[in-house]
Parts: C-alpha cells; structure tokens; sequence
C-alpha cells in the first residue's frame, strides 16, 4: 500500500493507493478516510487522453509544432535566455507544483539567472491575504489551523463556500455544528455552505470592509475589545479608533445591503461567542481592495484579542494544494526565499546560502504584471494564464508579442498553448514525488503511484537540466527530490520562526509534520500586532445603465479550476454542468429569459455563451459563473490591488442578451 496526498485543493487529504484503487487515508489527521468525489476520482484524471506525451517545437505561433527532445528545446531556452536581459526573463509558476519544483524553479531564476520575475498563479488567489497578513502579524503565517473549530463557539465564513470548495474542511464544520459550533455565511449568493449556516446574511458585492468596520467600531463603542490585550500586544488602536468614528454606521451598514435586524442578530450572536474563527477566501482576495478587506476582517481579532488563543483567530483558506509551500520557498516575486524580502541583509542571506552573487534587491514582476512588462522570455509551469488571467482579449494580443513562451505542462489542451514555441511535458500528480503544505501549514509528501508515463520528466528534472545547460551543473546537481527537500530545510533556517528543518523527508507520506506550531505570539519587530484603519474606497468598475449586473465567479464542487483533469472524468460531471450562469429570477423575468435558455454575457472586454440558471439563491442585479467555464475572463476586468496586485474578479460590470429558447 502507498500512502500519499490528494493533489487537488488546500485541505490536503491523505489518500492510500492499493491494486488500482484509491481511497481515503483512516489514519490520516486531516480527513481521516473522508475524500471528495475529484479526490477519489484522482486515478482516472491521472492517464487522461489528453496527456501532452512528447516535448514539442516550432518558430512561430503560425506554424503547426514538430516533435523534438527534451535536451533540443532546453538547448534552445538555455540559448535564448542567454541572449536576454535578466529583466526581461520571467517564470510563472503553480499551486500545482510540489515544494522542490518550486524550489529548483525560484532558486534558478532569483539566484543564477538574476531574476525576480518569479512567481505563480498564486497571486491570483491568496496575495492579498499574503501582505494582510505580513502587515499586521509580521509574517505570511496562517495562526491555527483547520481542527481549531473544535474549540470555537463561532465560525464565520465571508466570501467562502466551503462545501464546494473545501469539501473536508466542511464535513468538519458540519460535525462541530453536532457539538455546538454557530455557523454565519457571510455572501451575496445563497451558497451550498449558507444552507447550513444558523445565520446567512446576503451582503451586497464589495462591501466586506464596511461590515468588518461595523463590528471593529461596535466592539470600540461599546467597550467589548480586549482593553488589556490591545494595550500591551497591539499598536495603531487610537489611528483606527479615531479613523472608524469619523465613519457613519448608517452608511457603511446600508452599502451592505444588510437591514438592522439582520446585523444585530449577527452581532448579538458574535458578543455571546468566547471563541471566535473567521475564515475566509477568494469572496475577500479577489479585489481591487483585497488587502483592505484582509485587513478589516484581521482587525476584529486584533480588537478582541481573538488570536493565538484555541478555537480563535482569522484563518485564510488557501485555494491550491500547495499554495502556501510555493509561498515558503519563495515562489511570489515580491519575496526572495524562505519568507526573506529583498532587503539587504535578507539578499546577503540567500546569496551566501546560494553562493551566488547575481540576486537583485529589487521586488520582479507579479504574474498580473508579466504579460504587459514586453517580456522576452517566459516559461509558464503547471499553469495556464490564458485561462485564468483578466481581461482574456487583452493577455491574448499581449502573449503572442513575446518572443520565446515555453510551456511545461502535463496536459495538452491549455489554452495558453496556442501562444506557446516550445512545450515540455510533465508529470502530473501520481506520476512523481514530493512535498506539498496544505492551508494550516501541514507539509505531507506526495508519493509516486505507479511508473511515469512515458519517461515524462518531472518538474524539478526539467528546471535542473536547464541549470545544467546554463552552465550550473554544480549548484544543481541533485538526483532526487529528497535531496532538494533537506537543502530547503537547511535554508529555513535563515529565517528564525521557520522550523520545517525538524521535518524527516522520509516520514512525511505517513507522519505530516506541522510547521509553526510553536509560534504564540506576533511576528513583527516589536512582536506586536498591528492595526490598520481601512475604508471602502469603492474601487470596484461600477455598474451602469448599459452594464447593470454585477458579476461573481468561482468554484464548483466537482470540478477544478478548466476542468483539464476533472472534466475528463464522467461522474464529476453528474453534479454541475462546466457552463452556466445563475441569475436571479426577478432579473431572469426581466430579461424575458427562461430557465435553460442560451444567454450571452458581455462587458466592456468581451463576451461568452451560457446557459441560464434561475434561482432565488443569489441577490439580484447579481449574476454567478464558474471558473470551470474556460472563457468566463473575457468577462472580468484587469484592475488590481495596489499592494498585492492580486484582479478584481468578482466585481465586473456586465449585460446579459437572451439568444433563443432552448
């Protein structure tokens, strides 16, 4: 029997893979045998029919590809990347890579290439959390973990549907809801996880800072916060009470949409509760003011003192199943390694550890950057940016001016591939071994299940080789991930609070290891916490006369991200369909539209075909299409958070036209 990790989200559920069968690991402390239904059809996406198998070559993006060598096209980067300024070479990486794909990938570019222009899809879904958290904890450190709701009395979840999107994590909150847990859904749409929630409220989009405001000045008004605890752990009280009053409670409670009995029902409930844990996601990240909302949501525990205690605190549900191991290592380009910045002494750790004297103290570029910063060089890995980039129309037109995009990808059918001069294949999840952190800091090693598939390469092999051909032979030259995994322990160790170092590699597939766990207090110079006094700026792109819906966008639970590997699959399909819009069915009489009818949706970018679905379950002038639509970023809009530069995706101003019945 082999015991491994699901490679899916960022619960991280333990799997055991016997004579061709998969199931869920009993022993395993996260989901103890529990597996989603993409978890347990993990198998079937593994051998798919479209598996990229051989790497591929051609000039131009006109011309059909021809097959090649891994040798001849990583001849042909090396030789391309030598020619290139280092500024105009740039990774983009993936939630979908193991730690030492991540490892290999960031030390190569950050550290012999001379780069900063390495970082991962990532950013579009957890970088606003990221800096929210460095500012007022001092550090990217989730401070609990999933169990923690054992211990609360109350669980709010904002902008998070849990039940589709972390389907383990939410067997959970259901089984402490049985011994006592609250639940509160905070969400424009009436979601599978409000249906089991004790209190839902429908906030209006993009009002998140001023609810959190609501409760920060409520707490200050009334004397609830922690006086003894922002006193001596918490700086900046006296900025965000005087910020917060000159605020009206009025206004800011009437841009949520919510009516005053339903905040006073929220809020009586939250001034009973001892124990507090407010989660979060994308519903947060994913704007314009994303850091802001992290920070307003942060702020209640900061005033409470609802933090570093059991069964308290803010914890940030993180999307991909190694989300948080690419951010340790590095893999963001506003960090250099093991959670160091760019400054000085942090850029003369690295380059000692390296031995290198090629790092630039300067930030590179975002992912949401790299496309508009006339690139020479990018090498996209395990991800696709086509699809999941705003503004599609624009990345297109801006794509396919580079010279030289070199895919390393598993899978054929990417929708960046059309832009593409070289592409490698890679091996997938159950073809290769490493290590991945899961959302509560859980590092448990992903394990081969069976032989590769053709000799495909591994991620790690191929960003080795490419070290070799630019003449680094020495500084990587390892022979397996084991060997790249203890030297990014021993690099944790340059950074104080990071004890992954006491990890076994060899143990990790059946004894997770935990990092953190001894951190009880902040991590900011002066070990305080710090609060931030934010307001609702309304950066979002409003709506109009012509444009008069709002448009949301995320996950299904079923399906993944395009649907490459769970869309193959015929029973994750049984659940949703890939494509549809939900609208309101005020709206849907409106419009004149019937429930099933093909509609088409545009904004000022573009537009797409779908299919209508009417429901009560969703506010209205407010419309939901999933991610598992593949062209549903025609749609969104390209402003970013100025901090985190994470897109605004789920504030677009769109119309929607009725085709024809179906």
């Amino acid at each position: 029997m082999i015991k491994s990790v699901c490679g899916y989200c960022g619960v991280g559920c333990g799997v055991e893979y016997e004579e061709n069968k998969l199931s869920g690991n009993a022993s395993y402390p996260i989901n103890r045998g529990s597996l989603c239904q993409k978890g347990a059809s993990g198998l079937l996406s593994i051998h798919p029919q479209n598996r990229l198998t051989k790497p591929q070559i051609r000039e131009n993006i006109e011309d059909d590809f021809i097959a090649s060598t891994y040798e001849e096209c990583i001849a042909a980067i090396a030789e391309k990347i030598k020619q290139t300024p280092k500024e105009k070479v740039a990774f983009y990486l993936s939630g979908q890579l193991l730690t030492e794909d991540y490892y290999i990938a960031n030390k190569l570019g950050k550290g012999f290439i001379g780069t900063n222009n390495v970082d991962t899809n990532s950013r579009t879904c957890m970088s606003s959390a990221v800096v929210a958290h460095k500012k007022s904890i001092g550090a990217d450190f989730v401070p609990l973990r999933m169990d923690n709701i054992f211990r609360a009395n109350l669980l709010i979840l904002a902008g998070a549907n849990t039940a589709e999107a972390h389907v383990i994590f939410h067997n959970k909150i259901k089984k402490a809801k049985k011994q006592g847990l609250k639940v509160v859904v905070i969400d424009p749409r009436f979601t599978e996880t409000a249906k089991s929630a004790d209190i839902y409220l429908p906030i209006r989009a993009g009002s998140d800072i001023d609810f959190f405001n609501l409760i920060s000045k409520r707490l200050i008004e009334e004397g609830l916060y922690d006086k003894e605890f922002v006193q001596n752990h918490i700086n900046n009280f006296e900025l965000l009470k005087n910020g917060l009053n000159e605020l009206s409670s009025a206004e800011m409670l009437e841009r949520t949409a919510l009516c005053s009995e339903q905040f006073e029902e929220f809020f009586s409930l939250y001034k009973e509760s001892q124990n507090i844990i407010t989660a979060w996601t994308m519903g947060l990240n994913q704007s314009s003011q994303g850091v802001d909302k992290n920070l307003a949501l942060i702020n209640t525990h900061l005033l409470s003192g609802k933090i570093f205690k059991d069964g308290n605190g803010p914890l940030s549900l993180t999307g991909q199943p190694n989300a948080m191991g690419g951010r340790e290592v590095g893999g963001l380009a506003t960090m250099l390694a093991v959670h160091l910045g760019f400054d000085d002494e942090s850029v003369k750790k690295v380059s000692n550890f390296w031995k290198s004297d090629k790092i630039s103290n300067k930030a590179g570029l975002s992912a949401t950057q790299m496309l508009e910063a006339e690139l020479e060089v990018l090498i996209i890995c395990h991800t696709d940016p086509i699809y999941h980039l705003p503004n599609r129309n624009k990345m297109e037109a801006l794509m396919q001016k580079i010279p030289l995009v070199v895919e390393i990808n598993a899978y054929e059918n990417s929708q960046s591939a059309k832009f593409a001069h070289i592409r490698l294949p890679s091996a997938p999840w159950g073809e290769k071994e490493g290590t991945q952190t899961n959302l509560d800091r859980t590092i448990t090693k992903q394990e081969k299940l069976g032989k590769t598939f053709q000799n495909i390469k591994a991620d790690w092999e191929i960003f080795k080789l490419l070290a070799w051909e630019l003449g680094y032979k020495k500084e990587f030259d390892y022979k397996n991930p084991k060997e790249i995994f203890e030297e990014y322990q021993e690099m944790t160790k340059l950074n104080s609070y990071m004890d992954i170092c006491e990890a076994s590699y060899d143990e990790l597939s059946h004894k997770p290891f935990v990092w953190g766990e001894k951190i009880k207090n902040f991590l900011t110079p002066d070990k305080k916490g710090n609060l931030f006094f934010v307001q609702n700026k309304e950066l979002s792109e409003k709506t109009t006369q012509e444009y008069p819906f709002v448009l949301l966008t995320g996950r299904t639970r079923d399906q993944w991200h395009s649907g490459t590997k769970s869309a193959s699959v015929p029973s994750l399909l049984k659940y949703k369909e890939l494509n549809f819009c939900e609208i309101h069915s005020a709206d849907a009489d409106m419009l004149g539209i019937k429930e099933g009818d093909e509609i088409r949706v545009a904004s000022k970018r573009g537009s797409l075909i779908t299919k209508a679905l009417i429901t009560e379950c969703i506010r209205e002038k407010t419309i939901f299409i999933p991610i598992s639509n593949r062209e549903v970023n025609y749609l969104t809009n390209d402003l970013l958070d100025k901090e985190s530069f994470q897109p605004d995706y789920n504030h677009s101003a769109v119309k929607i036209e009725r085709l024809y019945k179906k």
